[in-house]
């Protein structure tokens, strides 16, 4: 069996998964992504939270219908390839790979921001160190990614059980602030909403992770669709606690003109002592998504290189380590180079344009199943996929177009490559 066909061990139970898409979707959305909600909705960011969920429930659903047919690595998409065709397929790993290298900078530029937020070149160098190290983790094996993503977001969670905790306390005791009122100050009105939808659902396409480590779950027929709604509730909740709390401390004023909102929150709860604790809070957990991340993305480009819509070289698995070391090793230094380039908010926009379009592909793709396949009613994937494009429109207009053009980039490259291997054939 060759490195480029060889298979990856299945060595995750149901436990594993849903840590890692924990990892994935508590991690620098919940410290980062509430800056340009804020922006796009003020207070009406909780609406567009709920929304993003409802967004992210039903594409979770469609995953996980999906990953119990067909349990190997890719994700998105191997599933459009399989119900949709191949142009589909490619479509979804396309958008899937370029927004969630977006993500991993935001989550490396989250990362840093909240631990050396000036001068911006240490800033920056210190992101790109982020990177090298969790990439080095992950060449280890998926063992010890599984590993040390439970720590991460064990110290996350309990740095944002204090933050809330601790916040609520102070701003709803005597003397507290005026209280919320979510459904006012709603910036551009049911617009702004759905951009900030658009926005935090950056935050909630972690599940994915779990899809696309199909090939090393156990049982994944019955492992995967228990895993990613159990990991998507969680998370759900902790983001309303965490949003209500931030907007009750801070306003969606101080929230929109920041990158590091947690903490302008902690410092208008009058608990700067605090600060330590968000800070380490963001660090681990950021850490935590870009280490999962690092590795869905790895797994996908493995995919798509096995079936010739990326370079051969990307299918290598490495013999001992039973790890796409060398797709790792691309979405590692692609990452970097963001981190280098780009600024948060550009990242988690054109991060949420690609995601989005690959859950579209996803929704489609479960609408086709039938039979002992269907677990889930259709309406669910149907809602999603008119959802997903929904929030695609709303997005802001820099992500919308730079996503065009990079998903121009990936059609005209296979163009090529498809009429180079036909000429050499």
């Amino acid at each position: 069996m060759t490195a480029a066909t060889r298979s990856l061990a299945r060595r995750l139970g149901t436990g594993d998964a849903v840590v890692i898409g924990l990892g994935s979707m508590i991690g620098a959305g919940v410290f980062s992504a509430w800056a340009p909600a804020a922006a796009a909705a003020g207070a009406g960011l909780l609406v567009g939270l709920l929304v993003a969920a409802g967004v992210a429930y039903c594409n979770a659903v469609a995953s996980a219908q999906l990953a119990a047919q067909y349990p190997t690595s890719g994700g998105t998409y191997v599933y459009g390839r399989e119900r949709l065709g191949n142009v589909w397929g490619f479509l979804a790993g396309w958008g899937f790979v370029i927004g969630k290298t977006a993500s991993c900078a935001a989550m490396a530029l989250t990362f840093a921001g909240y631990l050396v937020p000036q001068p911006a070149i240490a800033h920056r160098l210190l992101a790109a160190l982020a990177v090298v190290a969790l990439t080095a983790v992950n060449l280890r094996g998926i063992s010890r990614t599984a590993g040390l993503t439970r720590a991460l977001v064990t110290l996350s969670l309990l740095a944002l059980v204090m933050f809330v905790g601790v916040v609520l306390v102070n701003v709803l005791g005597p003397g507290a602030a005026q209280p919320l009122t979510p459904l006012q100050d709603v910036g551009r009105g049911p617009y702004g909403v759905l951009q900030s939808a658009g926005l935090l659902f950056f935050a909630f396409a972690g599940y994915a992770r779990i899809v696309t480590l199909g090939e090393e779950v156990r049982e994944p027929q019955v492992t995967i669709p228990r895993a990613i709604p159990l990991a998507l509730g969680i998370t759900v909740v902790v983001y309303l606690l965490v949003g209500t709390a931030s907007l009750l401390a801070a306003g969606p004023d101080a929230l929109a003109d920041t990158s590091r909102p947690l903490a302008v929150a902690a410092e208008a709860a009058n608990t700067a002592w605090l600060l330590p604790v968000v800070m380490g809070g963001a660090a681990v957990a950021s850490l935590g998504a870009l280490l999962a991340l690092i590795a869905g993305i790895g797994r996908t480009a493995l995919a798509m290189a096995r079936n010739g819509d990326l370079p051969q070289w990307l299918a290598a698995i490495h013999p001992a380590r039973q790890v796409p070391h060398h797709a790792e090793l691309a979405v590692g230094v692609a990452v970097i180079a963001l981190a280098l380039l780009t600024d948060l908010r550009g990242a988690i926009g054109f991060s949420s344009f690609g995601v989005l379009l690959y859950y579209a592909v996803a929704n489609a793709s479960a609408f086709t199943q039938t039979g002992e396949f269907r677990r889930w009613p259709r309406v669910l994937n149907a809602a999603g996929l008119v959802g997903c494009l929904v929030l695609v429109t709303t997005l802001p207009l820099e992500a919308v177009a730079a996503g065009v053009v990079m998903f121009a980039i990936g059609l005209a490259v296979r163009m090529t490559r498809s009429v180079m291997a036909g000429r050499s054939a």
